[in-house]
């Protein structure tokens, strides 16, 4: 399996493509380290796992507290080493122009979509840059690549997770340490269904969507799942700084 005897730390796994992403791991045969913000939801997840394949612990973990972060992280690397990080927290917002949206909105976002993401970089580096190895996987959105509207806060966000990644994958690279982005397009799952919930009609809005992709369907948790697999794998052991657009053809159409 792709990823024997990997362990596996996945930030917002308790449901959506977090718990996605820790069953696909489990599969595959890391262990498997499952965090949330909402305990029960990240319990959920591990009790999910196949028993054969169940290798897995959850933890409770708000990724905008730094302190907590590398606490957890430590507690991980000294206890069962520290192999990959998926940082795959991350919250959205409900459609709105710019000038609409709340600060107090607007700084939840960011802290838990930026910050969520540098606190668990600032903490797995410097392990895995003293052990010569790791892969970190960052979960961005195709609203980083081609920005939303009325979702500016998000797109800022995720725009920035993407540079983010370049820029600490160009830093770590010597060190031996791997560091890229997926960016989900509409996914089946999470705030992709919150989205279409604002909505007066959400089926109609769905609708919508569906057909403004080449493929003409949204994307599956476990599509995306499948792609962070192989990025947090020796199997991309030479791509480092990539930031995978994962939309069904969305960009292009």
């Amino acid at each position: 399996m792709r990823l024997d005897d990997k362990t596996v730390f996945i930030t917002g796994a308790g449901g959506g493509i977090g718990s996605e992403t820790a069953r696909k791991c489990a599969e595959m045969g890391a262990r498997v380290i499952v965090t949330d913000i909402d305990s029960a939801a990240a319990e959920r997840t591990v009790e999910s796992l196949d028993e054969a394949e169940n290798d897995a612990v959850y933890h409770t973990l708000d990724v905008t507290n730094v302190d907590q972060f590398h606490d957890l992280v430590t507690a991980t690397a000294n206890e069962y080493g520290l192999d990959v990080l998926v940082n795959n927290a991350g919250i959205g917002h409900p459609s709105a122009k710019i000038e609409e949206i709340d600060e107090d909105v607007r700084d939840l976002v960011v802290s838990v979509n930026i910050n969520g993401v540098w606190n668990g970089c600032h903490a797995a580096l410097p392990i895995m840059k003293s052990q010569g190895y790791g892969s970190i996987v960052n979960v961005a959105s195709l609203a980083g690549v081609i920005g939303l509207p009325s979702q500016a806060v998000y797109s800022l966000t995720k725009g920035a997770v993407i540079n983010f990644t370049r820029a600490v994958a160009a830093e770590s690279g010597p060190s031996g340490v791997r560091i890229n982005a997926v960016c989900p397009g509409f996914i089946d799952a999470g705030i992709g269904k919150q989205f279409f919930e604002t909505h007066d009609d959400p089926a109609a809005a769905r609708k919508r969507m569906e057909a403004q992709y080449p493929l003409k369907r949204l994307g599956n948790p476990d599509e995306v799942a499948a792609a962070i697999c192989f990025l947090a794998s020796d199997e991309a052991s030479y791509i480092t700084g990539h930031d995978l657009i994962i939309d069904g053809g969305y960009s292009i159409s």
